[in-house]
């Protein structure tokens, strides 16, 4: 069977979600394709034990380390994809991330556009996912308007610590948020799906406002298995969706991947054929390459005589060693405070301690998170198994800046009067922030995509997600990836 679209955008989080509402106003057929089903709003949402413990949400699918092993990657296959799981930290990157950057184990390349290219879709990222700020307290933020909302207030607890950084001489400011004006700041935003629709996610935002649209097309439940090219492979002639327990063939002059990068590498490389033998538009050889995922340690500082009764935490960020600065001749990264950790969530590191000693523990502790720029190396990849199961190849780098990071990090919460400082890293079974498997840039011998992220080798084929990112930088991707999107709309619209 064969259907007629004139756009099919494949994936519906940060990328698909917010180029199919930019896109939807045009009158164009379009065909959103979505592998998940929308996430339910029930209790389970705001339940720890169902999200940390029996991982309710997150893809049961395994896939391959580097060595081999299986392990289940931190991924939802869902309407508006893992924004359904994010914290909604919404940073722009700073202006720096754009340029070339020597780092403590290598270099961050430059970006082939740079921030004043992006800041107008910065604004316009902005307004959509209603975002709250301020502008002019971060030392490293780039030239900017007012946030469209106000900064989420810091509980009383949090707005002491960021007092006494002050005291110590650092730049604490408000984390970036979406949040819809119906948040209740519970305790369960970070990692957990919204049961109120209050967060800023790709499906509020995106795919319900696309979908209002009489031309735009949800399919749910329906995975992209191949990208099928004419006979000189140079356009997309259809994608082979498998839907309703069939498998029919979708034809549309543009086509639009948003997979996520390790999923939109895995389906360029299942796409090989006679005129593109190691996956679709991989004449340059760095289809799946060059995957990246931010350095990332969990933190929290206990005080056992010190109960903390916050409920939203997640509001305070710490720029002063993004850059080299007097003690460090190398930029270190970010830190940030996290939403509050339950019992459950500890124990799921280590199951031995019983649930009523963690949830004493994490009612004393203040959550942070320590991240640093992963940077690129060619041999961290995504590639296929003969059956076509992913596999992953991918050790951090910049490990050192990282050790740096979380060192001063424990020395700021020592100094806070916090007792122990406990830390936990996944390390290189790291799926979240992934970026960099189809980089864009000028050079198609350098680059898979050009600068308005299409494919320099298939003419009608564009991919808009993280996958596009030369470099990492440290904050998170989320607003990138929709600014570049609205870009990339724009563009596609004529405008």
């Amino acid at each position: 069977m064969s259907r007629t679209f004139d756009i099919v955008i494949i994936g519906s989080g940060a990328g698909g979600g917010t180029l199919a509402r930019e896109l939807a106003p045009t009158g164009r057929r379009i065909l959103i394709v979505e592998r998940g089903d929308f996430i339910p709003q029930e209790d389970h949402n705001w339940n720890p034990a169902s999200v940390w413990k029996d991982l309710r949400y997150r893809t049961t699918e395994t896939w391959l380390d580097e060595r081999g092993n299986d392990f289940r990657p931190y991924t939802h296959y869902c309407v508006g994809g893992n924004t359904k799981f994010w914290g909604t930290v919404m940073y722009r990157l700073r202006p720096d991330d754009f340029k070339e950057t020597q780092h403590a184990d290598g270099v961050s390349p430059a970006w082939p556009i740079d921030y004043d290219t992006l800041a107008p879709y910065y604004d316009r990222a902005e307004r959509m996912y209603e975002v709250h700020g301020e502008a002019g307290t971060d030392p490293t933020e780039g030239p900017r308007g007012p946030f469209p909302f106000q900064p989420v207030p810091h509980s009383k607890v949090v707005g002491a610590i960021v007092d006494q950084l002050k005291a110590q001489g650092l730049h604490p400011s408000p984390l970036p948020l979406g949040l819809r004006d119906n948040c209740v700041y519970c305790d369960t935003c970070n990692s957990f799906p919204c049961r109120i629709h209050a967060k800023s996610d790709a499906e509020v935002i995106g795919v319900r406002a696309a979908t209002a649209n009489p031309n735009v097309t949800l399919w749910t439940n329906a995975m992209a298995r191949r990208l099928l090219t004419d006979r000189i492979g140079r356009r997309v002639e259809a994608v082979e969706i498998e839907h309703d327990r069939r498998v029919e063939r979708v034809s549309a002059p543009l086509v639009i991947v948003s997979c996520g990068a390790v999923n939109s590498a895995a389906l360029l490389l299942k796409s090989a054929s006679d005129q593109h033998p190691k996956g679709l538009a991989n004449s340059s050889g760095l289809v799946g390459r060059r995957y990246m995922a931010h350095l990332a340690t969990m933190m929290q500082g206990f005080h056992p005589l010190k109960k903390n009764d916050t409920v939203f935490q997640k509001t305070v960020a710490i720029n002063d060693f993004y850059w080299k600065g007097p003690s460090f001749s190398y930029p270190l990264g970010q830190i940030q405070s996290q939403g509050r950790t339950h019992g459950v969530m500890a124990q799921t590191v280590v199951p031995q301690v019983p649930l009523w000693a963690y949830e004493a523990w994490v009612a004393r502790g203040v959550d942070w998170l320590a991240m640093t720029e992963d940077l690129p190396r060619l041999e961290n990849r995504v590639t296929l198994e003969p059956g076509g199961q992913i596999r992953l190849h991918y050790r951090p780098n910049n490990i050192r800046a990282h050790e740096e990071l979380v060192a001063e990090t424990k020395q700021i919460l020592r100094t806070l009067g916090f007792w122990i400082v406990m830390t936990h890293s996944h390390k290189s079974k790291n799926t979240t922030h992934q970026c960099g498997t189809l980089v864009f840039g000028a050079d198609p011998k350098h680059s898979v995509l050009d600068p308005y992220c299409r494919t320099h080798d298939v003419e009608n084929l564009y991919v808009v997600d993280a996958s596009f990112f030369p470099s990492s930088a440290a904050v998170n991707p989320g607003l990138t990836i929709v600014a570049q999107a609205i870009r990339v709309a724009d563009y596609l619209k004529g405008g």
